[in-house]
């Protein structure tokens, strides 16, 4: 869709204002979402909003295939997918716990969900962008709205022992209340979703100027803008691969803040180069760090987060996730007017590099705070607690 906005309009802007219409919904609707996801019955919610994404990828597909596509069209869908993934975002992170019926395999299950999951939406740009080179946006929207049939068949065949909750008569405005309080007021679930944020508002938003970088910067068209996206993506797959293969989650925390810092070096050593092949190894760099952080953030929290207030955790680790970027891309694209895009993404990874090393501070604090946890769901045992150093 970026690379759609720019064909049409060669605006940073409108890539921005596209970026911002398909993920304001995300943070304003998200936790709230996420209170429905604790009440409700996951699976169904999840074979709507599957439906609706289905509609919405062939409506795209329609209007460009037919060549009627406008930038109005492009924003309006947008704006609807963001409704739609408030919901089917926490939902889906959620659901994972009713799929693992053992409870020893229940890190490594979030750890290996978390890896796929955040793989597939670095490595799923990455693919669109050799597609568009050789077949057209059109086509690309086609085979999205396709998969979901697959996505929706798969949610039909599963046979789910629905877990029974408890009865709620509280308002979702009070729920929102608790799941704020409880979120916020336990510090390390607050600071991995406020790195998160951070990194995202200010950082992983450089995907909108790709299509500038390819195209100005690197004097390339939509080949390289692809060649790109698909080294960030083979990057995320090599750090999803690594994070998969670790025996639990003990030290992650330590794996999150180097992410994050790796993270921002990568972007402001991409901003200064003018190389393809360069630029296609720091892209790799840049994957495998966000893939660690963001797939690190999810399994760490899902490891703490008690279970009846796991949908409005995971709703604002999206709001962190997804919910930033729409702030973050309407910042770049104006950003990138005004001082161009190599030296918007080098400020933006310059503050993820100090956001890292923030959190790295408060490492020591946090691992004494989340060992009793683990203690209690035996991830760790009371001698392991005795031994370990404290960070």
């Amino acid at each position: 869709m970026g690379w759609l906005t720019f064909r049409l309009t060669h605006s940073p802007f409108l890539l921005g204002l596209v970026g911002f219409s398909g993920q304001i919904p995300i943070f304003l609707l998200a936790p709230f979402a996420g209170v429905l996801v604790d009440r409700w019955n996951r699976h169904r919610i999840l074979l709507v909003t599957q439906t609706l994404s289905l509609i919405q990828a062939s409506t795209l597909a329609i209007l460009v295939l037919t060549d009627t596509i406008a930038v109005w069209h492009i924003i309006l869908l947008s704006l609807s997918l963001g409704f739609i993934n408030a919901f089917d975002n926490p939902t889906r992170q959620s659901f994972l716990i009713e799929l693992v019926e053992k409870k020893e395999d229940l890190g490594n299950a979030i750890a290996l969900n978390s890896s796929m999951f955040h793989t597939a939406v670095l490595i799923g740009p990455s693919i669109a962008g050799l597609l568009i080179a050789f077949v057209g946006e059109g086509v690309c929207f086609l085979l999205n709205g396709l998969s979901f049939i697959a996505v929706i068949i798969s949610l039909v065949a599963m046979k789910i022992t629905p877990k029974i909750k408890k009865t709620h008569f509280t308002p979702v405005r009070q729920g929102f209340k608790e799941g704020l309080s409880y979120a916020f007021g336990f510090p390390p679930i607050r600071f991995l979703i406020l790195l998160l944020a951070w990194t995202n508002l200010i950082g992983a938003p450089y995907t909108v100027l790709m299509p500038v970088i390819a195209k100005v910067v690197l004097h390339g068209g939509a080949q390289t803008f692809g060649f790109l996206m698909a080294s960030s993506g083979c990057g995320a797959l090599l750090g999803a691969i690594y994070l998969a293969s670790r025996r639990g989650v003990l030290g992650l925390e330590k794996i999150i803040a180097i992410a994050a810092g790796l993270f921002g070096t990568g972007l402001v050593i991409f901003s200064l180069c003018s190389f393809l092949w360069l630029s296609m190894f720091l892209m790799t760099m840049i994957g495998v760090a966000s893939a660690l952080q963001l797939a690190g953030t999810n399994t760490a929290l899902q490891t703490i987060v008690e279970e009846d207030k796991r949908g409005r955790v995971m709703g604002f680790y999206i709001m962190a996730n997804a919910g930033m970027q729409p702030f973050g891309s309407l910042l770049i694209g104006s950003l990138a007017h005004a001082i161009g895009a190599p030296l918007t993404i080098t400020i933006g990874g310059t503050l993820c590099i100090l956001g890292s090393i923030t959190f790295a501070i408060k490492l020591p604090s946090f691992i004494k705070m989340i060992r009793p946890i683990y203690l209690k769901k035996g991830i760790i045992l009371e001698q392991q607690t005795a031994n370990q150093p404290e960070g």
